[in-house]
């Protein structure tokens, strides 16, 4: 028998439905209230703003793809391969909320304020996605790691919005942007010396 989602994942669907519908930036939280049956108290409590509620979505997705990536055998893979595999599937999870992110997205970008906000729920989900690779995402490496790797996803991402459902053309933009980084860390390493081979390591 299937789980019967709680209140917080009725909030988060009916905030994504209702966004591919009307949009993002004129969504009130009081339409979302309505549309997921909860009092406003209520979905105070839980959610404050919008921004929280694509911030728990958005590790819902984190959650989702580390479950896949834990029962994939990804050892023997390069670091590069296990990164493609782990990004690859968080794609997949995204792709029954594409038409609403499609929406989200142009919205965001015309709301900077509110793009902010989901700047750190967003960098916390790729350092994950390293984790999930086998790639350390902790100190101070690992956080140049991460917005490398924000720069790449941001790219991917738009090309993934407009592609098909074979996804074909998001992994020939993923797999040059990951072959790119690479090329440009064994540059890196070639001329830094013992420090920079290690750092690139």
């Amino acid at each position: 028998m299937a789980r019967k989602p709680d209140k917080s994942e009725k909030i988060v669907a009916a905030a994504l439905k209702l966004a591919a519908k009307d949009g993002w930036h004129d969504l009130s939280l009081v339409d979302i209230a309505s549309a997921a049956k909860v009092g406003l108290p209520e979905l105070a409590q839980m959610f404050p703003t919008k921004s929280a509620i694509l911030a728990a979505w958005s590790r819902g997705i984190d959650a989702e793809v580390l479950k896949a990536a834990e029962a994939e055998d990804l050892e023997g893979e390069s670091a590069r391969d296990r990164l493609f595999d782990v990004l690859m599937m968080r794609f997949d999870a995204l792709l029954p909320s594409k038409a609403a992110l499609k929406v989200i997205s142009r919205d965001l970008a015309r709301d900077p304020v509110a793009a902010v906000a989901l700047l750190r729920p967003a960098l916390q989900s790729l350092g994950w996605m390293l984790e999930a690779a086998g790639i350390d995402s902790s100190g101070i490496r690992g956080a140049v790691r991460v917005r490398g790797l924000a720069l790449i996803w941001t790219r991917v991402f738009r090309v993934w919005l407009e592609d098909g459902e074979d996804q074909a053309k998001t992994m020939a933009e993923l797999d040059r942007r990951l072959r790119q980084a690479e090329d440009l860390l064994v540059a890196v390493a070639r001329f830094g010396g013992r420090a920079a081979r290690e750092n690139a390591a």
